[in-house]
């Protein structure tokens, strides 16, 4: 199973388009263009969003979204932190804890659709189709892929639905995601939906609280950090969902610690032997949990296999879940793991 899974406006143009047509019009015909406008300004659309090198409006807020897996809660976490959780008519994204109280339970409680997943545990075509969705949203382009059984954009936007690809999901590589990245989906969905207020308190909020933990610990040496998902296998050696670029590294950064993998593989995650994490010196862990009912457990059996890690001797380890992955609450990530690493600045 694989983890690994910007905005334009074209109203002005329209409004041009509009105004030249209106040259030779009527009076009449003129206050009508400006009544249009005059709504449009009240209601907040229509609203054009670029997206992975297509154009798509909004003439009003989708009511019927459907939420890809991707092996993501990104998605799902930003509706429901902007309110929006009851325009949701199917959603297949779940981690099973949150470091948000409720979310989790919140998350669970949503509409799935009721579908038989494909072999890649998401919604394959006819399926996706039967829903009649107006907004698809997904991790990145594999969720549309027509090789992989699902609906392609075309083919959905046949029927009247938009769709959206998450910040650097279009290349299916997140090896370059950041925080940022967090911010732009939460601000999207803010425009899609018309609450942007929302959208940019959330930000707001989320910038001050890292900024705030960062000041903290800014100076202090940086302790080497290993980064991986709990009891799961992506590749063929013993740890191969250990974290090595993306958005972990930049949460990291802003909690004061760095990688100690970052320079084992240029894409977001490293697939490496034991030999490979035993002669690595590991200041502390970091434990994804995904779906994992004990993530601290896997944490605990890694520190005794690992004694001559500095992390086992002070044992030093932290469990988390949807709060380091791209999403509305990265903030927390670093408030926990920054608490671990630098406890005396707290």
């Amino acid at each position: 199973m694989s983890i690994e899974r910007p905005v334009a406006t074209a109203l002005a143009a329209a409004l041009c388009l509009v105004t030249a047509a209106c040259a030779d019009s009527s009076t009449d015909e003129r206050a009508s263009g400006k009544n249009t406008e005059a709504a449009a300004s009240r209601t907040g659309y229509p609203v054009t969003i670029e997206n992975c090198g297509r154009t798509q409006t909004f003439e009003k807020a989708p009511s019927r979204v459907v939420v890809m897996n991707g092996a993501s809660v990104a998605e799902v976490s930003t509706l429901l932190a902007l309110g929006l959780g009851d325009k949701i008519v199917a959603n297949e994204q779940a981690y099973g804890m949150s470091e948000v109280p409720g979310r989790a339970k919140a998350i669970k409680a949503l509409p799935t659709g009721n579908i038989k997943l494909n072999d890649a545990y998401d919604i394959p075509r006819e399926a996706m189709l039967g829903l009649r969705p107006d907004l698809v949203l997904s991790t990145t382009s594999y969720g549309f892929d027509e090789k992989n059984g699902f609906a392609t954009r075309e083919q959905l936007k046949q029927v009247a639905a938009n769709t959206y690809v998450s910040p650097q999901g279009c290349k299916q590589d997140t090896s370059k995601m950041t925080v940022a990245d967090s911010y732009t989906l939460l601000r999207d969905m803010g425009r899609i939906f018309n609450v942007s207020d929302r959208a940019e308190k959330l930000i707001a909020a989320s910038e001050k609280h890292i900024g705030e933990i960062s000041a903290k610990v800014q100076g202090k040496k940086a302790p080497k950090v290993m980064v991986l998902f709990s009891n799961m296998s992506m590749g063929g050696n013993d740890f191969s969902s250990v974290v090595a670029r993306g958005i972990y590294n930049d949460i990291l950064t802003n909690a004061g610690g760095s990688n100690a993998f970052a320079s084992a593989s240029k894409t977001s995650f490293a697939d490496l032997s034991k030999e490979k994490v035993a002669a690595t010196d590991v200041d502390a862990l970091v434990v994804i949990g995904y779906n994992d009912p004990d993530p601290a457990a896997y944490a605990k059996k890694l520190l005794k296999e690992f004694p001559q890690w500095p992390a086992a001797k002070k044992n030093k380890y932290v469990v988390l879940s949807d709060s380091m992955y791209l999403g509305p609450s990265n903030d927390l990530a670093v408030e926990k793991i920054a608490k671990m690493l630098h406890p005396d600045a707290f």
